[in-house]
């Protein structure tokens, strides 16, 4: 599976998928969450929370409103909204996303830095842990997943961290 990571807004992707790092209950306040509400209308948080809860180390799919995406896979990192997490929170929110983007048949997926917003986890970590769980995710559909972050700081320890990457 090819890995893509780029600086940027998430919002803005034509993509099959983005990945919104969720709270269970579905609400898209703050952050990405926030941005991608804003961007896409309220009816994908809407969606989402008609699903909820949706249990930590489990995503589910919704439209994407007004977005040039297809959908979005929330995938919650926290239970509570603007709670702090530890890196288990965000290896399971990823693999996930992945699997919710591998059920649906989808082949390009976008994920932001998950869980380094309110959740509290730094981007080294969240790189690490991130680029772990796609590297060793088994793919039949998913050719690509792309990395995308308007911070400049977490593109670069993806980078960092896909360069020391021994399976690539």
């Amino acid at each position: 599976m090819k890995i893509t990571i780029i600086q940027g807004d998430i919002t803005s992707l034509e993509i099959e998928a983005i990945v919104n790092a969720a709270n269970s209950y579905g609400y898209m306040g703050g952050g990405v969450a926030g941005a991608i509400k804003r961007a896409g209308g309220q009816e994908i948080e809407m969606e989402a929370v008609s699903c909820a809860p949706i249990p930590i180390g489990s995503a589910v799919i919704t439209s994407a409103g007004r977005l040039r995406c297809k959908h979005v896979i929330h995938a919650p990192t926290m239970e509570q909204p603007a709670s702090l997490i530890d890196i288990g929170n965000v290896t399971e929110a990823v693999r996930a996303a992945l699997e919710c983007a591998e059920e649906n048949g989808l082949r390009r997926i976008a994920i932001p830095g998950m869980g380094t917003g309110v959740g509290g986890v730094p981007f080294d970590k969240a790189a690490e842990a991130m680029i772990e769980v796609i590297v060793n995710f088994d793919e039949n559909s998913l050719e690509e997943v792309v990395l995308v972050d308007k911070d400049k700081k977490m593109v670069e320890e993806w980078n960092k961290v896909l360069k020391g990457s021994k399976k690539l």
